[in-house]
């Protein structure tokens, strides 16, 4: 009689063991710190200026800034404790039916923040080649060539091993070359600053397009829209501790420095230049816009390994390095050919799904019940009720009462209800985790 074949392992599923949690709180930090880093998070910082003035944009810069990262951290702990993926989270506390549905939107919005980020590199490189020697490359065998190199180098680092990479490349390669640019970008700044005057600069009032509450939605926007990934990489922390800490302390960092660099630039420059163009003009901007571009390349393979593991969440057929490489391949076609900054709104649109998702996973998981959750059930009816409330309300609040912000108070009305309709686990009675 023949042996049954072996069943396949769903790793996305299944809790990392004590041999692959091999993540200390400096491995998280040195991590979400160059993830932190980024040319979209300064342009948005710059942003910010013209809109509330100085002083209310730094205000808006640390308190976001502080509480983003302090959610992203959270979710990071539940992960580390668990040892389940971002999808294992997903299915723990909606049901493994219905979490398919919040899956695949989160692998749709990681392939198109992944084309995006292949995008700014691909024109970052452009303006670099051109101010350095003179090369035009803005034709369209110039765009394919570049977007080509990309997405070679993506799917090299794909090829290989993620703990490898944090530990090697980005810890000791990576995060002091990210730091030593801009260190380098706010020396120059912070001259211009200390020459035009301080309390000049610092007492600049904004236009009133954007209420202050506005502005904080706008920096806490970044942290949370990597909620949905931490957890891939924070199951394999050592301890929730050190995951909480180091990626707290790393992002905050990272997003108060990148935030407040693009308000410094903003600040300082001339009416209509635009944020590359600036950091280009200071002196030596261009090795450290090279350098930041270059660290671009772990925010799209961030975005990349997440959606992979999501993905092997739902045909776990395929590994995940198999699933990464085959959409590294997709992004890379998908950023020749489609046209991305005018796509940018919808992916922000489709990142809103995320904010009331994780506010009722914070409110069912967030307090040490992540790995005691059934994954058997199909379908979590109030945890799905409530997410789906929950988008209803950011997308009324960005309607009828845009200057009240949408992320925090939907994060609270999920969180609340998920919290209050948290099914009540007894021994004797397992089915009461149905609803």
């Amino acid at each position: 009689m023949a042996s049954p074949l072996p069943s396949i392992t769903n790793q996305a599923l299944t809790p990392v063991p004590a041999s692959g949690r091999v993540f200390g709180w400096t491995e998280h930090a040195s991590l979400w710190f160059s993830l932190g880093v980024g040319l979209l998070v300064m342009q948005i910082g710059a942003y910010l200026v013209p809109s509330v003035g100085t002083r209310d944009a730094v205000l808006a810069v640390v308190a976001g800034s502080l509480i983003g990262s302090g959610l992203l951290a959270w979710v990071a702990r539940t992960g580390c404790h668990s040892g389940l993926s971002s999808a294992g989270l997903i299915h723990s506390t909606y049901g493994s039916v219905f979490a398919r549905l919040p899956v695949f939107l989160n692998i749709v919005q990681l392939l198109g923040w992944t084309t995006f980020e292949l995008v700014i590199m691909r024109d970052g490189t452009s303006a670099i080649l051109h101010r350095a020697f003179g090369f035009e490359i803005g034709n369209l065998t110039g765009l394919i060539l570049s977007t080509l190199f990309w997405g070679a180098v993506l799917m090299a680092l794909l090829a290989g091993s993620m703990i490898t990479l944090v530990r090697r490349f980005v810890s000791r390669f990576g995060l002091p070359l990210v730091v030593l640019s801009l260190l380098w970008l706010s020396w120059q700044f912070l001259g211009q600053v200390h020459t035009q005057g301080l309390s000049a600069i610092w007492s600049r009032p904004g236009n009133g397009s954007m209420s202050m509450f506005t502005a904080l939605d706008l920096v806490i926007a970044m942290p949370v829209s990597w909620l949905p990934l931490v957890a891939d990489y924070a199951r394999h922390g050592r301890s929730g501790r050190g995951a909480l800490g180091g990626t707290w302390l790393g992002y905050t960092v990272a997003n108060i420095w990148c935030y407040g660099l693009g308000v410094i630039v903003a600040s300082v420059s001339e009416p209509g230049i635009d944020l590359v163009g600036a950091l280009l003009l200071a002196q030596g901007g261009l090795v450290a816009l090279g350098l930041i571009l270059i660290d671009e390349l772990d925010n799209a393979y961030g975005d990349i390994y997440s959606g992979s593991v999501s993905a092997h969440s739902i045909k776990p057929g395929w590994s995940i390095r198999r699933w990464g490489l085959a959409l590294a391949i997709a992004s890379t076609a998908l950023a020749m050919v489609l046209p991305m900054h005018s796509l940018e709104p919808f992916l922000l649109a489709l990142s809103s799904v995320f904010v009331p998702l994780y506010g009722v996973i914070l409110g069912r998981l967030g307090f040490g019940q992540a790995a005691s959750m059934p994954q058997a059930r199909k379908i979590s009816v109030s945890a799905a009720l409530v997410w789906l409330a929950g988008i209803a309300l950011y997308h009324g609040l960005a309607q009828w009462a845009p200057d009240l912000g949408s992320a925090l108070p939907t994060l609270a009305f999920t969180f609340v209800l998920a919290v209050a309709t948290r099914p009540r686990q007894t021994a004797a009675s397992p089915a009461a985790t149905a609803l």
